[in-house]
């Protein structure tokens, strides 16, 4: 992997789809609304009563985003079966309630609140856009409450009140963009949903470029669920005529439509290879592996990963949802991320007091079925980082790789951050969204 670039902080400019114009912020079956598994709060104390200790799982089990969201609550229920067979958490069997964000960011925020003061979860595993992550943000630090969030995103943010296990953009979209300058060409064109992580991330692409001796040729957007990608295809024909490199960073359902007329208009991987950064193997299985053979994506796990731990969790995965079913990233990020939750409220010794469990889950490690991941003080975890072509099957042959986890670097490099702003986390338990 090439060496990583410079730490300057990044001016970063937000989605103009969500009105923020400027984001500078240091630091079984299908479930249902409702469902409960067998830890909420005011502010720094919460209340785990009884023998058993309240969680919260905010996801969308509907709309545009439940095609990804519904399977990363099926790795959570999964991970909390496997503790409270193993006799829980300090003695306590942990009981979920599972709340739908419904691919809509205002719900999000009314059902962070709802789990935070009416349910009195003690900690809340959600989201997965950067969207929903943003809307619950200040629910989460108004209320010193909890969040672990499972997705790869954009960086520019460090809250002491969030806990990331997805990949920083030195995890997955930088090395991805280096993997394809090497390997599939100079030419790019970016095409993303209209929200944040994919704006920021092209953002970051750019640049990159830049730097590197790349081309941007071009760069379309298409709102949140929408399927009318044919503007965006007669762009990619117009702009690489004789062929080049697609990075793709849309979301959700949309990503059905693309790969289907893209085949439907010849741009095929072998001259038109398109690197994805939030399509898994649960996104091919859906859109089909027909439409998909020979692209790429980058991630931190593949269901091919031969780890032990993987061998475990994927038969684990099966035996609980059905032989059918296929594991992918955000869901490994999701079950790794309840269990370094257990490991730190274990160390200690409450549930309740968050600042000592958010203490305490600085440094805890994991054998997960990626390999061994080690949460930062700047609460994200060190992973390794692969790039996988999709094969008949749908799964990933894992085609590149680094050598071990790479640390994360939350905040972007390549633009001077200009206002000052950064996060610093000399003392994690004081830290938050601004320079101290």
């Amino acid at each position: 992997m090439d060496k990583q670039f410079g730490r300057r902080k990044f001016l970063i400019y937000g989605s103009a789809a969500l009105g923020t114009s400027i984001l500078l912020k240091a630091c079984g079956s299908t479930p249902t609304t409702g469902d409960t598994t067998t830890e909420g709060s005011a502010s720094n104390q919460v209340a785990a009563s009884g023998d058993t200790i309240k969680v919260g799982i905010l996801h969308s089990l509907s709309g545009t985003m439940a095609i990804s969201e519904t399977t990363v609550v099926d790795a959570e229920k999964l991970a909390i079966k496997e503790i409270n067979e193993a006799g829980g958490v300090l003695g306590k069997q942990i009981e979920a309630v599972i709340e739908d964000g419904a691919s809509d960011w205002p719900t999000f925020a009314e059902k962070a609140g709802k789990l935070i003061d009416q349910d009195k979860v003690v900690t809340v595993f959600g989201c997965w856009t950067s969207a929903s992550r943003k809307a619950v943000l200040d629910v989460f630090e108004s209320k010193n409450h909890m969040l672990w969030y499972p997705v790869q995103y954009e960086g520019q943010e460090c809250s002491r009140n969030i806990f990331y296990t997805g990949a920083a953009p030195n995890q997955q979209i930088e090395p991805a963009v280096t993997w394809l300058l090497e390997n599939k060409g100079n030419k790019f064109f970016l095409v993303g949903s209209d929200y944040v992580f994919p704006r920021t991330a092209n953002t970051i692409i750019k640049e990159q470029l830049k730097a590197k001796g790349g081309e941007t040729v071009g760069e379309d957007y298409l709102p949140l669920g929408n399927t009318e990608v044919t503007p965006i295809i007669t762009k990619i024909q117009a702009a690489l005529p004789d062929g080049g490199v697609i990075f793709n960073t849309l979301n959700g359902d949309s990503n059905v439509a693309f790969f289907k007329q893209l085949q439907g208009a010849g741009l095929t991987p072998d001259k038109y290879p398109v690197m994805s950064v939030s399509v898994a193997e649960e996104e091919v299985q859906q859109i089909g592996a027909e439409f998909l053979k020979g692209h790429y994506a980058c991630w931190n796990y593949f269901q091919t990963v031969e780890t032990p731990e993987n061998q475990a969790f994927v038969e684990a995965f099966k035996a609980e949802y059905g032989q059918n079913r296929v594991t992918n990233d955000p869901m490994e990020a999701a079950y790794i991320m309840v269990y370094l939750w257990k490991q730190a409220v274990e160390k200690a010794g409450t549930a309740d007091d968050l600042d000592k469990v958010r203490m305490a889950a600085i440094g805890q490690e994991f054998d997960a079925p990626e390999g061994k991941v080690t949460m930062n003080v700047n609460h994200h975890i060190s992973k390794t980082v692969r790039v996988g072509q999709v094969r008949e099957d749908g799964l990933f042959d894992i085609v590149w790789s680094t050598e071990g986890p790479i640390d994360p670097l939350p905040w972007n490099q390549f633009v001077p951050d200009t206002k000052g702003y950064g996060c610093d986390w000399t003392d994690p338990n004081k830290g938050g969204r601004y320079k101290i």
